[in-house]
């Protein structure tokens, strides 16, 4: 039996990437339905050899899809997501709207899929820096129980959108031909720069963003796990980088370390710093895999490690972990609304 799919917000960045990985996957999709804000209503867009007609992402365009994969921010969600989940549509949602509500499950497949069980016809896809750090944590906590976690995130500007895309290049040439680099998306440049601030500041010092990262790692892996973290946006295009520093409760051997990441689905290790090989943005661009390498004790702890992950935050950190958990639906028969 086929699905019937949606796309919402499908002409912006993540939008078009899922668009790229449904076309690519091997599930059985009887119908793509993309939807976007009224004004896009009618472009066309080419998927699986056939040309898909963008029509307006309101609640009676959701009557007939199976599985919605929403990309159109938090206030869009908020409005449409029930109303699809009233019709029978599985939605699952990209934005913030969803994610530390307790009735909803928060998930990455290859860490807490068990937790689908339990949806309620939405489920929160996690924010993108949260999604690469605990498919590494996980199994490590597995095996030797994380106490405490110490992110610091050097995140890509296709994280904010196209606009800061193309706000970073515009900067670029404006450096090059002498011109003042107006900034237009952020408070400050980001050409040849790096801002601590990623979202918006909260009453205790820390972004919005850093509070994801920490509230949604307790939520999808464990409450016990002390966590934080400093977010930092560079003028990289595409690809989040991470440096994390990990205090086990349990000793482990690094080596056993090394190996517990490399058998985990979904991470390669890239650590050989003798022949300069260690996870890059750039090589990660365009790829599913979250790459691990800079693998080392920290000595100043009992039980400490370091290390260095990257993946693409367009796709494993949003796109990709959405298929996947839509995956996950098909394959767990939980493709309804209880």
């Amino acid at each position: 039996m086929g699905y019937v799919f949606a796309v919402v917000g499908a002409l912006g960045n993540v939008g078009r990437t899922m668009q790229g990985i449904l076309a690519q996957s091997d599930i059985e999709i009887d119908g793509l339905v993309l939807m976007d804000v009224p004004d896009n209503a009618g472009t066309k867009v080419g998927w699986r050899g056939r040309e898909c007609a963008v029509v307006a992402a309101e609640p009676a365009a959701f009557e007939a899809v199976d599985i919605a994969l929403m990309s159109a921010g938090a206030e869009a969600s908020k409005a449409l997501s029930p109303e699809a989940a009233r019709r029978g549509c599985v939605v699952i949602d990209n934005s913030t709207a969803f994610r530390m509500d307790p009735n909803t499950p928060l998930v990455v497949p290859e860490v807490n899929p068990e937790d689908l069980e339990s949806h309620r016809g939405i489920i929160a896809n996690p924010n993108c820096s949260t999604i690469q750090m605990v498919l590494v944590l996980k199994p490590i906590h597995d095996r030797w129980k994380i106490k405490r976690v110490v992110a610091s995130t050097y995140q890509a500007v296709s994280g904010s959108g196209k606009a800061a895309v193309d706000d970073l290049f515009a900067q670029v040439e404006a450096f090059v031909a002498g011109a003042e680099m107006v900034a237009n998306v952020y408070p400050h440049r980001i050409a040849f720069n790096a801002l601590p601030h990623i979202d918006v500041f909260l009453d205790d010092g820390y972004t919005k963003e850093e509070r994801k990262m920490i509230d949604e790692t307790k939520k999808i892996l464990d409450p016990s796990i002390s966590v934080t973290a400093t977010t930092v946006r560079v003028p990289v295009v595409n690809g989040h980088s991470e440096s994390l520093n990990i205090e086990t409760e349990n000793p482990f051997d690094l080596e056993e370390v090394r190996s517990a990441l490399a058998e985990f689905p979904g991470i390669e290790i890239q650590d050989d710093p003798g022949s300069n090989l260690y996870p890059l943005a750039i090589n990660a661009d365009g790829k599913d895999a979250t790459y691990v390498g800079r693998l080392r004790r920290d000595h100043t702890i009992e039980n400490g490690m370091n290390m260095w992950c990257v993946s693409d935050n367009l796709r494993k950190g949003a796109a990709l972990n959405t298929v996947q958990i839509a995956q996950a639906l098909i394959e767990r028969d939980l493709v309804r609304v209880p």
